[in-house]
């Protein structure tokens, strides 16, 4: 199945900004498909971080709140913060 940039947006934002999805079904929320996994943690890794000229601590806030609120599984987060490109 192609991965489609629309889904990808729709699912960042789902899961890292509202929590009303999480990566898999759980606790009664639905899943998104496994093709989307990573390329939605690349997605919140660029769009969902501070400004990179933000000290480490703040580029990860947004991305903190789903940790916090257990909308991400650790593994999970530390996922996408893998796809943060380091600072200059």
């Amino acid at each position: 199945m192609a991965v489609l940039s629309f889904r990808t947006s729709n699912y960042a934002y789902n899961i890292f900004i509202s929590g009303m999805q999480r990566f898999t079904a759980t606790d009664g929320f639905g899943g998104i498909p496994a093709e989307y996994h990573e390329p939605v943690k690349q997605f919140a890794a660029k769009n969902y971080t501070a400004s990179p000229y933000a000290d480490a601590e703040s580029r990860t806030r947004q991305l903190d709140v789903g940790l916090n609120n257990s909308w991400i599984s650790q593994q999970e987060y530390e996922q996408t913060v893998s796809y943060i490109p380091p600072t200059t």
